[in-house]
């Protein structure tokens, strides 16, 4: 994981503009969804900087970029803001084509999309099941139901008999599905993946990827991180 600058709260300043020839991406180190923007900014090679914010404590100068005051947010030299995950991404995508994560054909795109609408039901189980286990609540069912759901998942790799979701190498999507699944031993799900040999063996590619390599974090310091979350005192600038 390259190194990243301390997050920025209510007392600190507004930044400058974003510098010619950057783009600048407001995140937090350990958010699933703004991981995906910094993976695919690492993916295509594209030259920013990242200003991590204090979700708890957040500035008012950063709400101002954008009222709901959710990361990732994009800034572009010219003062355009952007932001939700999957738009940043898309984005990114349109306005760096150099190396194109997206495929070009209209029926593969609307693929893709429609499998990111039927994955966005899945991401509230990580957290019911991983906050319910941390309160000492029964999860039973809610893990049953997320079982059901990756292996809707598996079946997708299954039929398509590639190893990754959109092809023989990674596009949009699998960088869009990924951050979840690199939290699941510390989200208390891994268990729930015993039944989906399709979906490991692309765990395991992902893995493996030098973008993914770039980006990720030990579980032990999502470990750390969760803990302090579900304390209410989130450590941001854990391991800094």
């Amino acid at each position: 994981m390259a190194p990243s600058p301390k997050c920025q709260g209510k007392a600190c300043p507004a930044p400058g503009p974003v510098p010619d020839g950057l783009i600048r991406l407001y995140s937090m180190r350990f958010c699933p969804f703004a991981q995906r923007t910094r993976l695919v900014l690492t993916a295509k090679g594209v030259k920013h900087e990242i200003i991590n914010i204090n979700l708890k404590d957040k500035p008012d100068w950063f709400l101002e970029k954008n009222p709901s005051g959710t990361v990732p947010v994009l800034e572009t030299s010219s003062g355009q803001v952007i932001y939700e995950s999957p738009i940043t991404c898309e984005y990114l995508d349109e306005a760096y084509p150099e190396k194109k994560l997206l495929p070009s054909d209209p029926f593969e795109r609307a693929q893709q999309r429609m499998l990111l609408e039927i994955y966005s039901k899945v991401i509230p189980y990580f957290y019911k099941i991983s906050m319910g286990k941390k309160r000492g609540e029964d999860v039973s069912a809610a893990e049953v139901e997320f079982t059901d759901k990756v292996s809707q998942l598996n079946e997708y790799l299954a039929k398509k008999k590639t190893k990754y979701f959109g092809g023989a190498s990674i596009t949009m999507i699998d960088y869009l599905i990924w951050p979840w699944f690199e939290r699941a031993e510390m989200m208390g799900v891994k268990h729930c993946l015993a039944n989906t040999p399709e979906l490991r063996k692309w765990i395991e590619c992902m893995f493996e990827d030098p973008v993914v390599k770039a980006t990720m974090f030990k579980t032990e310091d999502h470990k750390v991180f969760f803990n302090t979350y579900m304390d209410g005192k989130p450590n941001y600038d854990h391991g800094l």
